[in-house]
């Protein structure tokens, strides 16, 4: 098993060499405006493009919670649009929109991708800010389906 690291940076400019995948979770409205996909458009606006084809085409295009979209913005780098949360807003009973079934399976399409591509991945604590998630609940679903298929995973923390 490969260990997560963690450090303070920008995810979206991703450590390394080599073939990187940024990962994201993004809500299943199709909505694309707050939290780190700004980060994300602001860098390259191919993923919020593609985010928002997919969605429109939702029908046919696959889109939904658990579902994984890539986007390749430079020749070794690419975006993974991961469907892990149920709308935007808390509910008024508290439920978060962070759906962690959704997550799990959208982190196992990601995990094959990283494989047939030999990608590390690099990401902000996915789930854990808009959507409400705890990284006590999202870090093993990284470990299980990244780290333990030998998948190098950096988790990126702002500040310093």
């Amino acid at each position: 098993m490969t260990e997560i690291e963690y450090v303070c940076g920008d995810a979206t400019a991703p450590r390394g060499s080599g073939v990187r995948i940024v990962a994201h979770v993004c809500n299943d409205l199709g909505g694309w405006g707050r939290g780190f996909v700004l980060a994300v458009s602001r860098r390259w606006p191919e993923p919020e493009v593609a985010y928002r084809r997919w969605y429109r085409e939702r029908a046919t295009s696959g889109f939904g919670l658990g579902a994984a979209q890539f986007v390749q913005v430079a020749p070794d780098l690419w975006v993974a649009n991961l469907v892990g949360q149920r709308g935007i807003r808390t509910g008024r009973s508290g439920a978060v929109p962070v759906r962690y079934e959704a997550i799990d399976a959208a982190l196992g399409l990601l995990a094959d991708k990283a494989a047939e591509l030999g990608a590390s991945v690099h990401m902000p604590r996915i789930g854990c800010g808009l959507a409400g998630g705890t990284w006590d609940r999202v870090e093993p679903l990284v470990r299980e389906r990244l780290s333990a298929r030998g998948t190098a995973v950096t988790v990126y923390d702002v500040g310093g």
